[in-house]
């Protein structure tokens, strides 16, 4: 089993996260934000990835903390659940229609923490929810995970549609890539030998 439980516990949260990344796409999601349990809901079900999250943060000063530390929290369990990363695909990518939004994605566990984010959000929030942090979740992710990560939006204007398709392709990217490739299952994809 590819499992992580990660506990992150500062002055500004307190988290404890459960993965599962061989799962079938459950969650119980509790971050405070309507909006952002609703992504990583997404995430979760498109990604067929198990997820346990709950973070009672200082949303009474904004959204900020909770998003970029669950980000944190979420790219330190993907790499646990890795590990070596032998027999991986290593890569993923999509171009992911949601009505008039059209978005690529694509990964690489490389190693190298990379966020490529070509995104235009015209409006400064989505329910709650601050859409700047969109970005500051996938650097936490991107930081913590060592994964490369890519979005370009082709087309689109709604806000909460273009970050739907943000996260609905986030999950289903990533879950090509920690897919485990049976004719290599004992190899790192790298011809170094390590990722």
């Amino acid at each position: 089993m590819r499992t992580a439980v990660i506990e992150r516990n500062t002055a500004e949260t307190k988290i404890r996260l459960r993965l599962n990344i061989d799962g079938t796409g459950k969650s119980v999601i509790n971050t405070g934000s309507g909006f952002l349990d609703h992504m990583l809901t997404l995430f979760s079900r498109h990604g067929r990835f198990d997820l346990e999250l709950e973070c009672i943060g200082d949303t009474h000063v904004d959204l900020h903390h909770t998003t970029e530390d669950v980000g944190i929290c979420l790219g330190k369990a993907f790499s646990e659940c890795i590990g070596d990363k032998k027999g991986i695909e290593r890569y993923g990518d999509i171009i992911l229609p949601m009505d008039e939004v059209l978005m690529v994605c694509a990964a690489d566990i490389s190693g190298r923490d990379y966020l490529g984010f070509s995104v235009d959000l015209p409006a400064q929030k989505v329910g709650d929810f601050d859409t700047e942090l969109t970005e500051e979740f996938m650097l936490g992710f991107v930081r913590n995970s060592g994964v490369t990560l890519h979005f370009k939006q082709l087309s689109g204007k709604n806000t909460h549609h273009i970050i739907e398709a943000m996260f609905k392709a986030f999950g289903r990217v990533m879950k090509k890539a920690v897919s485990i490739n049976k004719e290599y299952a004992d190899e790192v994809p790298s011809t170094k030998g390590v990722l």
